[in-house]
């Protein structure tokens, strides 16, 4: 156990916490930004440009989330070898995406099967397809109640691993989004739209700003000037329909782990570290289907929950100025 804990942990290189010219992501071939920006088109709009992260190994920007769980997982194998004691598992609740993210990256390294915690209707083939790359599954109603890491853990049968769900120490110093998080602010867009379901990115990017609006010293990664990121009107797209075509990857019942909520972006505004337009919004079900026709004219990769970004764009439209830069964050399609 001793000499491949030791392998394992030697396998996971990390180039740098923040040098640019040492990036991290994607392990196989680490490059800064990781991911391309280009322009889209969109009718009505000037300039319109899409972050693009279907590109990523799985197909979503929850490849970014996964490395730096490998990240958290090396820092514990090594009190595992020094103590001789047995390598934790982690659970998570998923829709499919983060728990296929976390399993692909898991078996690279050669660390334990991932225990995931899905809702009951849940589609029987993701089940399936994630089963046969190794990851553990477990069925509950998640609509009864709202669930405690406990819970988690009881209802994963892993009651001394790790709950990845509501563990807010994994992304202590915003690092699960990081450096997607400046791939994002470098484009100093006026207004950027992001899918908003666990909150995670969102709240990532804006306490990115924060950051460099408060520290002296920058971060090496941020190329742009923070005085006209800081003017960007950050946008959330949720879903609060059930029945939307992006319901199952942005809507949950219980949302205990979200940060980022309106009073949350209230003081945001009020500091001025964002837009006074910034806002976390409900997607109405007819933007998003116009937002899948203009992604399909675009031939982009993407799910509807993914491009929810751009159908708030579209919801828009009649409310903000069409002539600045947009910025759209497509977080992907899982290859699910």
């Amino acid at each position: 156990m001793q000499s491949n804990l030791s392998e394992i942990i030697d396998s996971i290189i990390i180039q740098s916490d923040n040098n640019p010219l040492l990036p991290e992501f994607p392990s196989d071939n680490p490059k800064f930004p990781a991911t391309k920006t280009y322009q889209v088109n969109v009718p009505g709009f000037k300039s319109v440009w899409l972050k693009d992260e279907s590109t990523n190994p799985t197909g979503t920007h929850k490849d970014r989330m996964a490395w730096e769980v490998v990240v958290s997982y090396k820092e514990i194998l090594k009190q595992c070898l020094k103590n001789n004691s047995q390598i934790p598992q982690m659970s998570i609740i998923s829709s499919g995406s983060a728990a296929l993210a976390l399993q692909y990256a898991f078996n690279k390294y050669n660390l334990p099967n991932l225990k995931v915690l899905f809702d009951v209707n849940i589609n029987p083939r993701t089940i399936q397809q994630l089963k046969s790359i190794g990851v553990e599954t477990y069925l509950t109603d998640l609509s009864i109640k709202q669930l405690n890491w406990q819970n988690i853990l009881e209802l994963t049968n892993n009651i001394d691993g790790i709950d990845i769900t509501s563990n807010k120490a994994l992304n202590s110093n915003n690092v699960l989004y990081d450096w997607l998080s400046y791939e994002i602010i470098n484009q100093t867009p006026d207004y950027c739209f992001i899918p908003f379901g666990s909150g995670g990115l969102y709240e990532n990017i804006l306490n990115i700003v924060k950051k460099e609006c408060i520290h002296k010293v920058k971060d090496p990664r941020l190329s742009a000037d923070i005085q006209k990121v800081k003017k960007c009107n950050f946008i959330g797209a949720g879903i609060n329909n059930l029945n939307s075509k992006a319901a199952t990857k942005l809507y949950a019942k219980f949302t205990p782990y979200i940060s980022c909520n309106q009073h949350w972006l209230r003081f945001y505004r009020l500091s001025e570290y964002c837009g006074k337009k910034s806002d976390i919004l409900f997607l109405q079900e007819k933007y998003l289907d116009k937002a899948i026709e203009i992604a399909n004219d675009n031939q982009l990769t993407f799910e509807p929950s993914g491009i929810a970004g751009l159908g708030i764009m579209l919801q828009l439209q009649d409310k903000i100025d069409t002539s600045k830069k947009m910025l759209v964050v497509n977080t992907g399609k899982s290859k699910i």
